[in-house]
């Protein structure tokens, strides 16, 4: 039985005489396995990062509300309730809209002569940022946080 040089020719490539082939199943399972783990890591870091984003989003909301407050105590000489005897009400702050389901920015204790405001984590958000917790800060702009992380102000 001889071969012809018409079929050997459409066997081979025409690049060293070497059968030209795709990739093998294995080769490509393990470029699949590859590109998964490199997607894997890089998710993780993507929700970090979104997770430390509207934690400074929250902190940011947070001064906003502090400086609403000061406002309302220069006009009323105390942080509770206006002179006529109504009770303070944070307003519609344009921050909370950037983090509506992730956070809610709320007045959490007022006195006459002081306030606290906390960010109460919510969501993905309180699943993913254990370190921090509750975000919180004073008439004295002292912040605090739940949690057990040192930088959750950064």
């Amino acid at each position: 039985m001889t071969v012809s040089v018409a079929n050997k020719r459409s066997r081979t490539s025409h690049h060293g005489g070497r059968a030209s082939r795709g990739f093998s199943l294995l080769e490509l399972m393990i470029v699949v396995v590859v590109i998964a783990i490199l997607a894997g890591i890089a998710m993780t870091r993507y929700e970090d990062s979104m997770v430390r984003s509207r934690r400074a989003t929250a902190s940011a909301c947070m001064l906003e509300a502090a400086q609403f407050m000061e406002r309302f105590y220069t006009t009323n000489l105390r942080y509770h309730q206006t002179v006529t005897g109504v009770a303070v009400a944070l307003p519609a702050l344009t921050c909370a809209n950037d983090l509506r389901g992730h956070y809610t920015i709320a007045l959490n204790a007022v006195a006459a002569q002081t306030y606290t405001i906390r960010a109460t984590p919510q969501g993905r958000q309180a699943a993913k940022d254990t370190k921090c917790g509750n975000l919180s800060m004073n008439q004295a702009g002292t912040k605090s946080a739940s949690g057990t992380a040192g930088d959750c102000f950064k």
